[in-house]
């Protein structure tokens, strides 16, 4: 598939991502080994204006004030990956106590707001848990949201079916309360794994 500007500057995010400063290796008092990779520099977060399920601007910056927001790009056609990430993620935050939950958000964001409008990307959110935050918006910001998080996005040609093909990374980001992306895991991550990584950046957060 042919990649525009943008799209070559996506995934050379998405490249960035894998060699800034990211790892997996132990917290600072050598006690935890983390699942996924901490950040260090954190990435920052575009504030541009998302769509909510009710039309309203939703900002990863803005709208975020937990101390942990779990971000994940994907869209609602996607024929398998989505929906395992999604459903880990569910998994995750199910096994947390109740004042764990209440300190995390996941948010879900559409890489093909052609197809997912607002409501639609919250109904799929939903449908993993009902606390789940679906949003969408114009490609160019969704974009632009993307990539400092390492995040490739990209919708390429219309395929026979109707649909298009959709280029996007698999990552879950965390964003903290001060609004910087800390940590990131693949999508080969277990639900308990991730929840126990979870566990930890929030008692760091404490």
């Amino acid at each position: 598939m042919g990649r525009t500007p943008r799209g070559v500057a996506a995934l050379l995010g998405l490249t960035l991502l894998a060699g800034c400063g990211a790892s997996s290796g132990f917290s600072a008092g050598g006690s935890y080994q983390m699942t996924g990779s901490v950040l260090d520099p954190p990435f920052e977060v575009n504030g541009a204006a998302l769509v909510d399920e009710s039309s309203s601007p939703y900002s990863l910056v803005e709208d975020t004030d937990k101390n942990l927001t779990l971000v994940f790009f994907g869209y609602t056609h996607c024929p398998d990956i989505c929906g395992i990430v999604m459903s880990t993620l569910a998994s995750a935050v199910s096994r947390l106590s109740e004042d764990e939950r209440r300190d995390v958000d996941v948010v879900f964001v559409t890489t093909d707001p052609a197809r997912d409008t607002p409501e639609v990307a919250a109904d799929y959110a939903t449908n993993f848990d009902k606390s789940f935050i679906g949003l969408s918006g114009d490609l160019p910001t969704i974009i632009d949201v993307a990539l400092p998080l390492g995040i490739a996005v990209e919708q390429g040609d219309k395929l026979p079916s109707g649909g298009y093909e959709v280029t996007h990374s698999t990552h879950v980001v965390a964003i903290d309360a001060d609004d910087d992306g800390i940590a990131y895991w693949s999508q080969d991550v277990s639900s308990a794994q991730l929840a126990a990584d979870i566990q930890h950046l929030l008692s760091e957060q404490a």
